[in-house]
């Protein structure tokens, strides 16, 4: 176990990168805990090393020039022979990386309170003249009172520089997900580079997906230079209609459309704030996963699965007498009844009634074409409903999409065997057939084959 880094005193490590190892450390001098990033050198690739120290310079003077609450401070920066290290202001919380798995997303208020003030970070490193490059979820920090903190500029592009001179600037920098099209492209960035990926990222953390997802990189970039995003607001009906409009900006292709700057964009981030609640959601979610784990009808989902599904539906709490699907109408709703009795007819004549873990609706959203409703539901009772967001599946991951088409085809064929018995009884006499051609050994006659 490493014990010193020059004056400083380690006291664990916090964590380990492609290039660097980060610890906890004391500092003797102001008895201050700190943060800090060691680089060493190896002796395999004299061009790496030279690579390393450059990136290493890069944030050292850049993270010198940037005073701002949402950006992690640089106190020091030392470089050795062998090793160099930086030491920087210590964030006790966690990486944003952490909160973008569909079953561990944040409220969305406080989602768009720290994008907001990422927002007006950037804005602070764009006046500096810096551009970071390279922003994505592992690099925002976010302390116990949910502010964020921007940290590793050791991609970042110093605007003040003559680029055609300039031999730390490396094109193509960014991790791919996060990275504007003007990035894939290979084009001369700004600061809207950084806006885009921040875009990436709020939707991300409001949707638990990326806007672009592929198996192999050339289709990932063929789909951010290309492909509009899908829209937040139907991957996850909770959240206020005018963010769409938002992510829509930060996400465009068109340099000229995207958001000018960071104030910008955190100006149409606080008008729709007032929009959502303030308590956190995170109680209500838990009991409704606990919830609809216990419905059958979603017995054979994983549990991120299930997480998912949750996000793209609507937990809906109806009264008796409540018309669910009307004969006649025209769209894909459907859902499952996780409490409560529903009455399905057809012309006023009753067809069933269904109860708890039975879905309904589902034959508008299988059917390829036809989303004319040709029966009516009504409640007969209070009923909980979580009614499933067609768009949003449409859109969602593909494991979810596949568990569900199997489920509501075994509904399906479930019921229209039942139905087959209830119209056998009310049938003519069967003919009965004869085996003996099959005992035998005889050819069946041609209508059996």
């Amino acid at each position: 176990m490493l014990e010193k880094i020059g004056k400083y005193e380690v006291i664990r490590s916090l964590g380990k990168g492609a290039t660097a190892v980060v610890y906890l450390a004391r500092d003797p001098d102001s008895k201050r805990q700190v943060a800090i990033k060691l680089i060493r050198f190896g002796d395999d690739s004299a061009a790496m090393s030279r690579r390393l120290r450059k990136l290493f310079q890069t944030e050292d003077a850049v993270g010198r020039r940037l005073h701002h609450s949402n950006i992690v401070k640089i106190y020091d920066a030392v470089v050795e022979a062998e090793q160099a290290y930086l030491v920087m202001e210590f964030i006790d919380g966690a990486a944003l990386d952490k909160f973008c798995a569909i079953n561990r997303l944040l409220p969305m208020h406080r989602v768009v309170g720290i994008i907001f003030k990422c927002c007006l970070a950037l804005d602070h490193a764009f006046h500096q003249g810096v551009v970071h490059r390279d922003i994505k979820p592992a690099n925002i920090l976010i302390d116990a009172e949910d502010n964020p903190k921007i940290t590793d500029f050791g991609l970042a592009l110093n605007l003040h520089k003559d680029m055609s001179k300039d031999s730390t600037f490396v094109m193509g920098v960014g991790s791919p997900a996060y990275m504007s099209p003007e990035q894939i492209k290979n084009y001369p960035l700004n600061h809207k580079t950084d806006l885009y990926s921040l875009g990436v990222l709020l939707f991300q953390l409001l949707t638990g997906r990326l806007p672009f997802r592929a198996n192999n990189p050339a289709t990932l970039a063929y789909k951010i230079v290309n492909m509009d995003s899908p829209s937040a607001c139907a991957l996850n009906p909770s959240l206020p209609p005018g963010l769409d409009a938002i992510i829509k900006k930060a996400l465009e292709k068109d340099l000229y459309s995207r958001y000018r700057n960071g104030a910008e964009f955190a100006k149409d981030l606080s008008a729709v704030r007032y929009q959502m609640l303030e308590e956190d959601q995170t109680q209500q979610d838990l009991s409704h996963f606990e919830r609809v784990r216990k419905v059958e009808f979603f017995a054979e989902f994983e549990d991120i699965e299930l997480w998912e599904v949750l996000r793209i539906s609507v937990w809906r709490e109806l009264s008796e007498k409540v018309t669910l699907i009307r004969e006649g109408d025209s769209h894909r709703k459907f859902g499952v009844i996780v409490d409560g009795f529903v009455e399905v007819s057809i012309d006023g004549r009753v067809i069933c009634r269904l109860g708890s873990s039975e879905v309904i609706g589902e034959m508008a959203f299988l059917h390829p074409t036809d989303t004319k409703r040709h029966a009516t539901v009504v409640t007969l009772e209070p009923t909980l409903f979580l009614e499933i967001n067609s768009a949003a599946l449409d859109l969602s991951s593909d494991e979810v999409r596949e568990r569900f088409n199997k489920v509501l085809l075994s509904k399906v064929l479930g019921r229209l065997r039942e139905s087959n018995r209830v119209l056998a009884k009310l049938g003519q006499p069967a003919v009965q057939g004869s085996s003996a051609a099959y005992a035998s050994g005889l050819t069946p006659p041609l209508e059996l084959l």
